[in-house]
C-alpha cells in the first residue's frame, strides 16, 4: 500500500496532544493547555497559521525567526519539489558536491571581505559548537567568553555559553575553560581577554533572551581587544542574521569583521534544518591543516541537497523580492506606531530592538494602587505580568507571540519579514486592546478564569490517558 500522507494526519489529527502526552513531552503539553495555546494549527501561509476550526493567527513568532519569507513561501516549495524530482545524488558523502559550493560561495559574497570559507551544519546549536572547536584549535587555547544573559543554543557546548541558569540546571558540569562577562562592559572584557588564554569571545548582537542591543562602540570595542589579544571575535547570528535587523548580518550595522560567524533559522526558508559556520581562511585551515585531517570535523547530513536547494532558494527570494528593503521600511513605521503605544500606555515602559526584532518591556504603572496591583503579581512570580499580554493577545486577537526570557516582563516580536503593513497594524491594535484592558484590571480577571479553567482540564487530561495504559 503506498504511503498515504493525507490518510496518515486524517487518522491521527484528533490524537495530536495524547501523542505527545503518552510518547514525547507530556510538560509541554500541560503548559500550552495552561495557557490555552494548544490548537491543531492544520495550515500556514505568511504570516498567518490555520487551525482544524478555520481560525486564522497572526504568527509573530515565526518559529523562533525560522520563516522569515513566510509560510509556505511559493518559491522556496517549488525549488524543493524541483530537487525532489531531479533525483540528486545526496550525502554521497566522498565527494564533493555541487550545491553545497554553490551556496558557500554565495554566503561568502554577503560577508566581509577576509571571510572566505564555510562549513555546513544541522542548526543554531550545532553552528557554535563548531565555533568552539574552529577557535580553540585556531588558537591553541581553551577559554571562551560569553555574556550574561546569552543564549547559543542547549547541547552541551553550546549550553556551557548559556547566560541563563534556568537551562544549565541539572546537566551537570559543561564544557569547562568558559566564564561570563556582563554583555555591554568592555573593561570586564578587556580583564578577562588580558589573561592571553582566550581562544573566543562568543557574543549576540542582539540578546535573543530579553532583546538587549549591544550599545553603540561595544562590538567594535570587543573586535579591537579581540584582536589585541589574540582571541577570535565569533558573532552568533543564528537569531539576528538573515535580515532580521534590516541588514543581512545584524552586526554590519557597526561595521564590525567578525573571525566567525554563525547563521541558521532562516537560512532554508524554514523547510530543512541547516545552519553555517563562516570563518576566515586561517581559522579554518587550523583546523584542515593537512590530508590527514581533511575530515577532522564534519556531520552526516550537513550538505545535504535539500537543505543546499532550500538555502539557495532562500537567498534569491532576498534578492528578488528586496526583503532587506522591505523589513527597513515596515520596520521603521511599526517602531513610530509602537512609540505611539508607549507615550499613551504607561505600563510599556520600553520598544527596542533593531528592525523586526522587537522586545516590548513592561513594568509598573504610576498611579498606588496600580503599582500595589502589579507589584503582588511579580511577587506571585517574577514576570507574570508579560503573560498577562501574550495570553489575551492570542485569545481575543489570534496573534501568537512570546515571553522573551524566563522571570522578565519582556514580549518578543519576530514577525516574517515579508510581513504586511496591515498585519503589523493589526497587532498595534490589538495590543492598545489589551493595554487598555490591563489598566483597568479586567485582563487579569480573564486571564486567571482561562488558566484555572484550563488547569482542570490538564488535570483531566492526565487521568485519561494515564487510566488508557492500563
Amino acid at each position: 500500500m503506498p504511503f498515504d500522507l493525507a490518510a496518515v494526519l486524517a487518522e491521527h489529527r484528533a490524537q495530536q496532544f495524547d501523542l505527545h502526552r503518552r510518547v514525547m513531552n507530556p510538560r509541554l503539553v500541560d503548559v500550552l493547555a495552561t495557557l490555552g495555546f494548544d490548537r491543531k494549527y492544520v495550515r500556514g501561509e505568511g504570516a498567518v497559521l490555520v487551525d482544524d476550526e478555520g481560525r486564522e493567527y497572526l504568527d509573530f513568532l515565526s518559529g523562533f525567526g525560522v520563516f522569515a519569507l513566510g509560510r509556505s513561501h511559493p518559491v522556496v516549495k517549488d525549488a524543493l519539489r524541483q530537487a525532489l524530482d531531479a533525483d540528486l545524488p545526496n550525502l554521497v558523502q566522498l565527494d564533493c558536491a555541487l550545491l553545497p559550493g554553490v551556496l558557500a560561495e554565495a554566503l561568502v559574497a554577503r560577508a566581509h571581505d577576509a571571510i572566505e570559507r564555510v562549513f555546513f551544519t544541522n542548526s543554531g546549536a550545532e553552528a557554535v559548537e563548531t565555533a568552539i572547536k574552529f577557535a580553540r584549535c585556531a588558537t591553541g587555547r581553551d577559554r571562551i567568553l560569553y555574556c550574561d544573559h546569552a543564549f547559543h543554543g542547549l547541547t552541551t557546548g553550546a549550553l556551557a555559553l548559556n547566560g541563563g541558569k534556568e537551562f544549565r540546571t541539572g546537566f551537570g558540569t559543561l564544557l569547562p575553560g568558559c566564564a561570563m562577562v556582563p554583555f555591554g562592559d568592555l573593561d570586564a572584557l578587556d580583564a578577562e581577554l588580558a589573561r592571553g588564554d582566550v581562544a573566543a569571545f562568543v557574543v549576540e548582537p542582539i540578546q535573543g533572551k530579553g532583546v538587549n542591543v549591544a550599545p553603540d562602540g561595544y562590538l567594535a570595542g570587543a573586535e579591537e581587544r579581540c584582536r589585541r589579544s589574540g582571541a577570535l571575535l565569533v558573532v552568533d547570528e543564528v537569531q539576528t542574521g538573515m535580515g532580521r535587523t534590516g541588514e543581512f548580518f545584524c552586526h554590519e550595522h557597526w561595521g564590525v569583521r567578525p573571525d566567525v560567524i554563525t547563521v541558521s533559522k532562516a537560512l532554508s526558508g524554514g523547510y530543512v534544518p541547516v545552519g553555517a559556520v563562516l570563518t576566515t581562511t586561517p581559522v579554518f585551515d587550523a583546523v584542515y591543516s593537512s590530508m590527514d585531517r581533511a575530515v577532522v570535523h564534519s556531520s552526516t547530513f550537513s550538505r545535504n541537497q535539500l537543505a543546499m536547494v532550500a538555502g539557495l532558494a532562500t537567498l534569491s527570494v532576498f534578492d528578488d523580492e528586496d526583503v532587506l528593503g522591505q523589513v527597513r521600511r515596515s520596520s521603521a513605521r511599526f517602531r513610530e506606531r509602537l512609540a505611539g503605544l508607549a507615550q499613551r500606555h504607561e505600563l510599556l515602559h520600553d520598544v527596542r530592538g533593531m528592525g523586526l526584532m522587537i522586545g516590548l518591556e513592561f513594568g509598573p504603572p504610576h498611579g498606588f494602587g496600580a503599582r500595589a496591583r502589579f507589584s503582588l503579581m511579580e511577587l506571585a512570580r517574577k514576570g507574570l505580568f508579560s503573560q498577562l499580554v501574550v495570553v489575551p493577545l492570542f485569545h481575543r486577537h489570534g496573534i501568537l507571540t512570546q515571553v522573551a526570557a524566563d522571570n522578565v516582563n519582556i514580549v518578543k516580536l519576530l514577525p516574517p519579514l515579508v510581513v504586511s503593513d496591515a498585519e503589523l497594524d493589526r497587532f498595534v491594535d490589538a495590543l492598545d486592546d489589551v493595554l487598555t484592558d490591563l489598566a483597568r484590571s479586567t485582563v487579569l480577571t480573564e486571564v486567571g478564569r482561562t488558566m484555572v479553567r484550563n488547569s482542570m482540564r490538564v488535570r483531566s487530561d492526565r487521568r485519561r490517558v494515564a487510566a488508557a495504559r492500563t
